[in-house]
């Protein structure tokens, strides 16, 4: 994986996310390897099928902060 800059929020400020950092994570619910969503600027749980979001560059990974996947 390379270091991805990602834009985040209303100003546009780009915000670089450490690969290291994301490759070392895991799901707290399934513990499943995520994908990085540079997009939506989450990451994906498919086997929890769930999101965690990445605020300010540093990933959010609490159950209750989650957005559940369709």
């Amino acid at each position: 994986m390379t270091e991805t800059t990602a834009r985040e929020g209303a100003a546009g400020t780009a915000q670089t996310v450490d690969p290291r950092m994301l490759e070392s994570l895991i799901c707290p619910v399934s513990h499943a390897v995520l994908t990085y969503d540079a997009a939506a600027q989450e990451l994906v749980s498919k086997a929890a099928r769930l999101a965690f979001p990445i605020r300010n560059g540093i990933p959010v990974m609490l159950l209750s902060e989650a957005r559940a996947l369709e």
